[in-house]
């Protein structure tokens, strides 16, 4: 673990999320992709917006979650993992962590609907689709209506 993330790390955290995305390409709407999928300047508006934290492996940064606490729960934002390092149990370990730091009863995330490894991951750690998404990402989140449609929305009760 390589703890809280500051703006030293954006650097890395921008490489972290723009290569593990590019497994989003095909998976969501072409309208919602972008190269790259989050540029710095979007990054640098969330590190201040939220907490970021990263695992390490060797030294190296290899994986990285953010969390923001919103009106009561916990949203997990920017869940990424390098693609080599992927299925070897380093969002298992974000997750872990996030889990113990969090001082809301809820976790709620939002990932797209055609994602599901990414969903199926939230599931195998005791997450569930949460049956009135489009409330909860109007509710909590400030994305575009399209991004929406394209969304689920897991939680889990602490």
């Amino acid at each position: 673990m390589s703890g809280e993330l500051t703006s030293e790390n954006t650097d890395s955290i921008f490489d972290i999320i723009n290569k593990a995305a590019a497994a989003y390409q095909g998976a969501i709407p072409a309208n919602c992709y972008y190269e790259p999928y989050m540029p710095k300047e979007e990054l640098r508006r969330e590190m201040k917006s939220m907490t970021f934290f990263g695992w390490e492996e060797k030294g190296k940064l290899v994986g990285v979650m953010g969390f923001q606490p919103v009106k009561g729960v916990t949203l997990i934002r920017h869940a990424y993992v390098l693609p080599s390092y992927q299925r070897k149990g380093v969002g298992s370990k974000l997750l872990g962590h996030l889990k113990l730091v969090t001082k809301t009863k809820e976790l709620l995330v939002g990932t797209w609907a055609d994602a599901t490894w990414a969903i199926d991951f939230y599931q195998k750690h005791g997450f569930r689709l949460m049956p009135n998404k489009d409330e909860l990402l109007n509710m909590y989140w400030s994305i575009p209506q399209r991004q929406i449609e394209a969304s689920v929305v897991l939680g889990i009760t602490m």
